[in-house]
């Protein structure tokens, strides 16, 4: 590839929106140390990533949380130095607690209603793609508030199975003890 046809390839990177919270979930977005910009968390791809694993990641890395993946939400494009860069986001769910620190280009993560955040982003291109992906992250939310959704089924590590033979034998013991002691 000459030079003057990696000029011209895109940028492609992915992220989230990333909600934390059920009742009013809330929006994250972050602050970049250097531009002083406040964004929705993003990056590049790294070589042959898939999208989705790219936003997965670059979601904890700016915002220090694991997340759940889920619908896709739509990408945006916007000229960069020359180039076009494509993002792609889907919709996430922030899980638990902080797991990582942030990276050291992310200077601090903020967790907003829609309309607050929407307000908060620096980038004109990124208000208007919440504004109209937003709602639709925020109705999905809802909606998965409201279903009855099963807890997944743990499995047992080795530990977990001892201890639970254990306590079932312990238990076949007690019942037969009193089955002999009521038929003797």
């Amino acid at each position: 590839m000459t030079d003057s046809a990696k000029g011209q390839a895109p940028i492609l990177a992915a992220g989230g929106i990333v909600l934390r919270g059920n009742a009013r979930p809330r929006v994250a977005v972050v602050r970049l140390r250097r531009e002083k910009a406040w964004v929705l968390p993003k990056g590049k791809l790294l070589p042959r990533e898939h999208p989705r694993d790219a936003a997965k990641r670059e979601v904890l890395e700016e915002t220090g949380y694991e997340v759940s993946v889920h619908e896709f939400l739509g990408s945006m494009s916007y000229a960069v130095e020359g180039r076009i860069k494509i993002v792609q986001f889907w919709l996430m769910r922030a899980v638990g607690t902080p797991v990582g620190e942030l990276m050291g280009d992310v200077k601090a993560v903020k967790w907003l209603a829609l309309k607050d955040a929407v307000a908060t982003l620096t980038r004109p291109h990124e208000k208007v793609f919440l504004t109209h992906a937003g709602p639709l992250a925020l109705k999905h939310a809802r909606a998965h508030a409201r279903a009855k959704v099963k807890p997944p089924r743990r499995k047992l590590d080795k530990l977990g199975r001892q201890a639970f033979v254990k306590a079932v034998g312990s238990w076949v013991g007690r019942i037969a003890q009193a089955s002999a002691r009521r038929a003797g």
